[in-house]
């Protein structure tokens, strides 16, 4: 029995290795690098393109938890992640060029994965497939996967920050620190006092932004991953609450809070290259240019990329997915990843890692995984594909997903205990499961 997987991106490379641990053999679909999409840069396997964060690994947040239910599911692409760790505070983030190589080696060398280097254009329902073609699917296949499920597909759009050069960084007038001092001092300050903030604010709020095409005109955006202009849209200090907030980040030489504060977060393994937490942006380059040098610290700073926005298309989930990630229409066909609506590096690994799970199961005829919702994967799953949900959006990990904790009220009320609570009530109701099934 073999398996197709289309798409070797995070999720699709996670499923892979599933399979194949399990003794199963996989034909692995990319068109990258023969086609490339808008957004990624390499041919490499499990690129990641926005950020290089992967968010908390503490059990007591919800990304946190969603990584140390993974660890126990065994996924095949977190160990890679600890290896390729860059410092980031309580984040746990990776070096992109380091991480992708070694995942795509990881997958080249392995005797039960074929890797064909075209592109997919229809679904094969009489093959068991796992349709893993990320946000950024191919006008072709798109089409079909919209034939084939028989509903429209939804859409969102997705905005990459910039990155710059740290030795171009005015250390003068930046400083490291993490906010409020915990850890290590891993991320990159540029303070603002009022003048500057507004200075940056009208440069901002004025600049040209990228033309949309025709088709792009409603755009939507993720709230978790909004262009910077948007976010600054909504009111002159919108900015100063969200990515640019100064709260807890109070410079040691000055001893004072500042205005507000641009963070910059490692992005490689040799701590040369930082992107601008935050600054997901649809400006044009010049426009970018401007910005980025109006942020004291960041006059002189050299721009390795510039931010851009792509189209991010997921399906209709609760109307086409069963809680195994399965095709309501046709059990042989499995989605994971973006394309279903889970926003997010760890959720595409770990819908990857479900999906490779079951669909293993499914062609040994073994009983599929249908995770608890009490779990933070099983939470996520069964948000996707509720059926009940009639204005689905894409989303993460988060504590409000999972099924309501009993507990005293004024256990409720504090946030860190309910949240370690909920963690603990997860764990044990995901090793539960497993020895069950």
């Amino acid at each position: 029995m073999r398996v197709k997987v289309i798409g070797a991106g995070l999720a699709g490379s996670e499923a892979a290795l599933q399979l194949a641990k399990n003794g199963i053999y996989v034909d692995l679909y990319e068109m990258r690098p023969k086609k490339q999409t808008p957004a990624h840069k390499t041919g490499y396997f499990a690129e990641f393109v926005c950020s290089n964060s992967l968010g908390s690994y503490d059990v007591t947040n919800a990304s946190g938890l969603l990584k140390h239910e993974m660890e126990i599911l065994n996924s095949e692409l977190l160990p890679v992640v600890f290896d390729c760790q860059v410092p980031a505070g309580g984040a746990l983030a990776i070096d992109r060029e380091l991480f992708c190589k070694n995942v795509t080696n990881k997958i080249l060398n392995n005797p039960f994965i074929n890797v064909i280097n075209e592109e997919v254009e229809e679904i094969d329902p009489s093959t068991p497939s796992i349709i893993a073609s990320g946000p950024l699917t191919s006008d072709i296949l798109a089409q079909n996967i919209k034939d084939f499920i028989g509903e429209d597909y939804l859409y969102f759009f997705d905005a990459i920050a910039p990155i710059v050069e740290k030795d171009s960084v005015n250390f003068d007038k930046a400083f490291y620190l993490n906010r409020y001092n915990k850890g290590s001092a891993d991320y990159i300050n540029c303070p603002m006092n009022k003048e500057e903030y507004l200075n940056f604010y009208n440069i901002l709020i004025n600049s040209p932004k990228i033309e949309l095409k025709t088709f792009e005109k409603n755009a939507k955006f993720f709230e978790s991953c909004l262009p910077i202009e948007v976010i600054a849209s909504r009111g002159e200090d919108t900015l100063r609450f969200g990515p640019l907030k100064p709260i807890g980040l109070v410079d040691e030489r000055t001893g004072t809070e500042n205005y507000a504060v641009v963070q910059l977060r490692q992005d490689n393994k040799a701590a040369e290259l930082y992107n601008i937490v935050g600054f997901q942006t649809n400006l044009k380059w010049g426009s970018q240019k401007e910005l980025i040098h109006s942020i004291p610290g960041l006059e002189n700073a050299n721009i390795v990329r510039y931010g851009v926005m792509h189209r991010n298309t997921f399906i209709n989930s609760p109307k086409a997915l069963l809680p195994t990630l399965q095709s309501r229409k046709n059990p042989n066909i499995f989605f994971a990843g973006q394309i279903t609506g889970t926003e997010g590096y760890s959720e595409s690994i770990a819908s990857g890692l479900l999906a490779g799970i079951n669909i293993s199961r499914y062609v040994q005829n073994k009983p599929l995984f249908e995770l608890p919702q009490e779990t933070m994967l099983g939470a996520l799953t069964h948000y996707i594909t509720f059926p009940q949900n009639t204005s689905f959006q894409p989303i993460n990990s988060n504590w409000g997903i999972l099924s309501p904790l009993n507990a005293d009220r004024k256990i409720l009320k504090n946030k860190k205990l309910k949240n370690e609570l909920l963690g603990k009530r997860a764990i044990e109701t995901l090793k539960s499961y497993l020895n069950t099934i």
